[in-house]
């Protein structure tokens, strides 16, 4: 199994930029297939984006395509989600997922470990 934890949330104004961290321990992360998913208070857990496990294909949800941007570091076990032009619908609590199986990089079915959340907040 795959522990993930992640790191880098905070509060940021309108407009400005994070990049969030997934380090994972455990088995061979080079073969698991990772995404960001977010959840909003009182909203269903959202796809963000997601990478395959070298990375050479990345996938984004319709809100953050053109802002956000994924990334991984196989030699150093991280995922990255890159944030720019943040704006307050970006609110939310923001999940590492991985995956080893079948199934599609939108569901969180498809996902069989996760973090434990880092909070996002952007605000003026």
């Amino acid at each position: 199994q795959v522990q993930l934890v992640e790191s880098g949330g905070g509060l940021v104004q309108p407009g400005g930029s994070l990049r969030l961290s997934c380090a994972a321990s455990g088995r061979t992360f080079s073969s698991s297939r990772m995404g960001w998913f977010r959840q909003a208070p009182g909203k269903e857990r959202e796809f963000v984006a997601a990478t395959s496990n070298l990375g050479g294909r990345t996938y984004y949800g319709d809100s953050v395509k053109g802002r956000f941007t994924i990334s991984r570091d196989n030699a150093k076990n991280t995922v990255y989600l890159q944030m720019n032009n943040l704006k307050p619908e970006d609110t939310a609590v923001y999940y590492c997922a991985g995956r080893e199986g079948s199934g599609s990089v939108y569901y969180t079915e498809s996902y069989g470990y996760w973090g434990q959340g880092t909070q996002v907040t952007v605000s003026s």
